[in-house]
């Protein structure tokens, strides 16, 4: 049978494109200078039927814009020591024991840093403005394990207006039932760690971000030791399972240890995401104060559920608000990619008052990706954007919605179309929620090409598209990265 993330949009490309000269309709804002940036999972050698789409290898999509011109489209993969030996190239990360995994799910620029990231305890790789790789980080240094061994990081941080630093929760199952919440200075280095205790060893794809709080998702996709028992050669398989059963959801492992199971991985490790749902972990959520530590938050049960993506949270008098995509499950039956049923935008209302949450369903239309306009990350929000998202794949739907007037609109592209996430960028001097404009790749199938689409971020109405001599395969999270 054939897997369907090899397929279609999802199918990998190997070409490594540099294009300038770039044909436009409409016309692009003059006052765009800089780079639209967006990041899959694109395999660099052939896969089989059990294939996991987030386990691709990172391929980095950027469209530069400067003057009202598209200057360049450049795509270039992540070179992580196994793509860098696939492509028959020299390592970019000799001596890291955890960076032998191709970061694939956002990019972003901060601290003066282009990083592509993923999640999971592999390293994020700083870039090149063009997109070349320099190699894994540690953030000078101070990205780091209890000890000298270079910590992972998240796919999903989020950065706060006001201060510029970066909020990050970051999981590794090696950490047993601790996950990591850190803070980015506008310098580049780590300025705060907090190690915090969660019930198990679960997967925590982002989090949520208030102006005084960390929102902490322990949910019950969990790490499954039989599914990365399966993937090992037959002579691990019992040492590996004594190991897994030692640690997972207990204390963590030290460190040596650590950094042989990492540099172990590059002959043999784990080739199925093991990450499954279990029916049996409480959901939960967890308000972290932003200066506190572990001993500090507090946890609020939930109905069961998942969650991948956040669309805000803020803080409103006793009660802080969580708007987020939610999965009723995930990685249940489906292993190889996120398709268990329809989700829906959904809020999280909790009391601190009363101690409890209540639960509201915004909107039922299937849809994933959602953004905001992120000047307001933490702060209290009235728009937020989406794209069309049933059976696990993306349409052509690009979806605002209006959580004051309780209203949604779809603009759909064309039937056929594929949109990706689409961020957004504000006008030039816009000191107004959703005055901007939303910018994203959408695969066109009957020309196999795809086009940089801008819109009015009010409307949703067309800006301009660049059109590109290639196509731009489905991928995961970009972000627009203004010129310095």
């Amino acid at each position: 049978m054939a897997n369907r993330y090899l397929l279609g949009n999802f199918a990998p490309v190997r070409e490594e494109h540099t294009m300038t000269d770039l044909e436009v309709t409409g016309r692009l804002p003059e006052h765009l200078d800089g780079r639209y940036l967006r990041i899959g999972p694109n395999p660099v050698d052939e896969r089989g039927e059990k294939h996991h789409w987030f386990l691709g290898d990172g391929m980095v999509h950027g469209g530069r814009i400067a003057d009202g011109q598209a200057k360049w489209y450049r795509n270039r993969y992540v070179r992580s020591d196994r793509v860098a030996e696939k492509l028959g190239e020299q390592s970019r990360a000799p001596g890291w024991d955890n960076a032998d995994f191709a970061a694939n799910t956002h990019v972003i620029q901060h601290a003066g840093d282009t990083l592509a990231l993923v999640e999971g305890g592999s390293s994020p790789y700083a870039l090149t403005e063009e997109l070349d790789t320099v190699g894994p980080t540690d953030f000078g240094g101070t990205l780091r394990m209890m000890g000298d061994l270079p910590a992972g990081y998240s796919a999903h941080p989020h950065e706060d207006p006001e201060t510029g630093e970066l909020h990050a929760v970051s999981y590794n199952w090696l950490r047993g039932n601790l996950v990591d919440y850190t803070v980015r200075g506008t310098d580049g280095r780590i300025r705060r760690t907090v190690a915090i205790k969660v019930g198990g060893s679960p997967m925590m794809h982002d989090f949520a971000l208030t102006e005084n709080y960390v929102v902490i998702y322990d949910l019950p996709v969990v790490f499954d030791k039989k599914i990365a028992l399966e993937t090992m050669p037959r002579a691990q398989r019992i040492p590996a399972r004594l190991m897994m059963s030692a640690i997972i959801g207990r204390n963590p492992l030290p460190d040596p240890v650590i950094a042989r199971i990492a540099r172990g991985s590059r002959s043999g490790g784990i080739g199925s995401l093991p990450y499954s749902w279990d029916a049996d972990y409480p959901a939960r959520l967890g308000l972290l104060p932003r200066e506190g530590g572990s001993e500090d938050v507090r946890w609020f049960e939930i109905d069961p559920c998942f969650v991948f993506h956040t669309l805000n949270a803020y803080e409103d008098g006793d009660t802080v608000v969580i708007d987020v995509v939610r999965h009723d499950r995930m990685f249940a039956t489906v292993l190889n990619g996120p398709d268990e049923g329809p989700s829906t935008m959904a809020r999280f209302t909790i009391d601190l008052a009363a101690d409890k949450v209540r639960e509201d369903r915004f909107s039922e239309q299937p849809q994933e990706f959602p953004r905001i306009d992120e000047r307001l990350t933490g702060r209290h929000h009235r728009f937020g954007y989406s794209i069309g998202f049933p059976g696990g794949r993306s349409t052509d739907a690009v979806i605002r919605h209006d959580l004051a007037a309780g209203s949604t609109v779809v603009r759909n592209l064309g039937a056929g179309r594929e949109a990706s996430e689409f961020c957004f960028v504000p006008n030039e001097g816009s000191t107004t929620e959703a005055d901007g404009v939303l910018m994203g790749y959408v695969f066109d199938p009957p020309s196999g090409t795809s086009d940089l689409v801008m819109l009015d971020a009010e409307t949703l109405e067309d800006v301009a598209s660049v059109h590109l001599p290639a196509r731009v395969p489905a991928g995961f999270h970009g972000s627009w990265n203004p010129s310095s």
